[in-house]
């Protein structure tokens, strides 16, 4: 696989070079990069081509991006709003005698994290996206499980890591599954699609109809699923 930065039309365009069988091309938050992954045997005037053939939904994705919400600067004081499964919380941090942060979410819809005195703004990240972590790691255990069961393939390994442009990405010849962190800060309904959608890659590895299939059939509404987690606030 190789990886080249190109312009065309005025954009810049991450050229990927891979062994797949189709062009295709791909805006992803949240800046609106482009990408595109075509098979070697594909021209680069043949890629060109392709991309101003389809510029304006290219340009229609970019602005789509341009308009929506995204998270203002975390400065992890009490006041924040923090999201946890798709659900709004209202920070509250506290300082500690010990050494320990204790973070816990009530039923007031608040987030209370007891830090120790002095904590800095970069431990006090740290240790949220640690708990985020556990949070999404105790979500997403049963959930592997049950699509496991349902499309009668084998439990695959799985783990958990920020990604920038996916929420999740397999690798079906490893039976390897990964999930972004963010996923924790989203609705349970889309961390049900994400593991589906790539559990559904070792049916097929590829987005064709049988994979397309095996989504409508086990989840009729993923597409409104996938549109309302791409239109939620994203991390910078």
């Amino acid at each position: 696989m190789s990886t080249e930065l190109i312009e065309i039309a005025g954009l810049s365009v991450e050229l990927v070079r891979k062994p797949i069988k189709n062009l295709h091309i791909g805006v992803y938050p949240p800046a609106g990069r482009v990408r595109v992954a075509a098979p070697p045997a594909i021209s680069d005037d043949a890629v060109r081509v392709a991309v101003v053939t389809r510029l304006g939904w290219i340009k229609k994705q970019q602005r789509e991006f341009e308009k929506q919400a995204r998270q203002s600067e975390r400065r992890y004081v009490s006041g924040e709003t923090h999201f946890v499964f798709g659900k709004p919380l209202r920070l509250l941090v506290k300082p500690a005698a010990g050494n320990r942060c204790v973070i816990q979410p009530d039923a007031s819809d608040r987030l209370t994290m007891t830090v120790p005195a002095g904590a800095t703004t970069d431990q006090k990240a740290r240790w949220l996206s640690a708990w985020y972590r556990l949070q999404l790691k105790e979500r997403a255990a049963p959930r592997i499980v049950k699509w496991s069961e349902r499309l009668d393939v084998p439990e695959p390994r799985w783990g958990i890591k920020l990604m920038q442009t996916k929420w999740g990405s397999c690798n079906p010849d490893k039976g390897l599954v990964w999930l972004n962190l963010d996923l924790a800060k989203k609705s349970p309904p889309a961390l049900d699609y994400v593991i589906l959608h790539e559990m559904a890659h070792f049916v097929s590895p590829r987005h064709d109809d049988v994979f397309l299939s095996v989504l409508d059939r086990n989840m009729p509404g993923w597409r409104q699923i996938r549109a309302d987690l791409n239109a939620l606030p994203l991390s910078e």
